[in-house]
């Protein structure tokens, strides 16, 4: 078992980014590592390690289902916060119902792998959710994996449907709730410095 009193390091702090490649991931670690804190990207593919790296954080090759591989890591960098923005979602949206269950395991399994992992070194977690309502299983997912959150005292960022460069609405936003990409990421930014809460970044 790790130690559970944490070094002191030159940084402000410690944060894995679950998910770092994606759209979000991408803006939200260059505006964190600006801001001093040390980043660890995670992606599940090798491919999109480039993405983290050219984002200014290390990367980290690991699947949030392989729980021995993601604890040993996290054990290893000692995390002050774990950012949760892993999803599981189709580059074309007609492809979105046959992929929901895929996402909804991210919501449920992935985020109990992440709060597992993130008690071995009692770090905080903040985690991706949507600001609007889901129908069926789609909402009992988004249900547990905020429960699951706010009861271990972490955060929940609820965002619109996000618009921009690499999302299903590129040129022409969609109806509210939305946001920006780059907005999104800005917005993101107050989560670190929150007690436990709901923090909604959408527009007016």
């Amino acid at each position: 078992m790790p130690s559970k009193t944490k070094p002191v390091y030159d940084c402000a702090m410690r944060i894995l980014v679950a998910g770092a490649s994606g759209v979000i991931g991408q803006r939200l670690v260059p505006l964190l590592t600006s801001s001093g804190h040390l980043c660890l990207g995670m992606t599940r593919s090798e491919s999109n390690a480039r993405l983290i790296t050219q984002a200014g954080a290390d990367a980290l090759v690991c699947d949030v289902y392989d729980s021995p591989r993601l604890e040993t890591a996290v054990s290893t960098f000692c995390p002050d916060l774990i950012w949760h923005l892993i999803t599981d979602l189709p580059d074309d949206p007609s492809l979105l119902p046959q992929f929901a269950p895929a996402n909804n395991r991210i919501r449920r399994e992935g985020t109990a792998n992440l709060l597992k992992a993130a008690d071995l070194v009692k770090a905080r977690i903040i985690a991706q959710s949507v600001a609007w309502q889901l129908p069926g299983d789609g909402g009992a997912a988004v249900s547990y994996l905020e429960k699951s959150v706010m009861d271990v005292g972490g955060i929940v960022v609820r965002y619109g449907q996000l618009y921009g460069p690499g999302t299903y609405y590129e040129s022409t936003p969609p109806e509210h709730p939305r946001i920006h990409l780059d907005e999104a990421a800005r917005r993101s930014l107050p989560a670190v410095d929150m007690g436990s809460g709901i923090l909604v970044v959408k527009e007016d």
